[in-house]
């Protein structure tokens, strides 16, 4: 599972990898964190979430978004970032299951990310796994 970020005009954008989708999600969360700060120190415990969406793509959406405003709520980076995505077949559509590492933000030197966007979007199945594209708004 791996994670790069690329120039955006005046954004940012993760490009993420993972033999499941719930690997390249959770790259993609680590990319947020990434596009956050450059150095991520080891404090922090553990915390979990879940959301649900109609599709993979809302479900990245609302994802880092949940992540956006844990780390507003909480006062924490969301790092280390885990998760499992499953399909449900009633009403809930898509699925993800994550667990993060809390951060405190007074140990790290921020920058903001305002929000996650739809621009350019792209969840693609690729022979070795997933690929995950987002734009985050900075």
């Amino acid at each position: 599972m791996t994670f790069e970020l690329r120039s955006h005009t005046a954004d940012v954008a993760v490009s993420a990898t993972g033999a499941t989708l719930g690997e390249a999600f959770a790259a993609a969360a680590d990319g947020l964190a990434a596009a956050t700060c450059d150095d991520i120190p080891d404090a922090g415990g553990r915390f979990s979430l879940t959301v649900r969406a109609e599709g993979p793509e809302a479900l990245l959406f609302d994802y880092l978004d949940r992540l956006i405003y844990e780390r507003d709520v909480r006062g924490v980076l969301p790092a280390d970032n885990e998760a499992t995505i499953h399909e449900n077949e009633n009403a809930d559509g898509w699925v993800i299951e994550a667990t993060a590492r809390g951060v405190p933000l007074g140990a790290v030197d921020a920058r903001e990310v305002k929000a996650v966007t739809y621009s350019e979007m792209r969840i693609d199945r690729v022979d070795d796994g997933w690929e995950a594209y987002v734009v985050l708004d900075v």
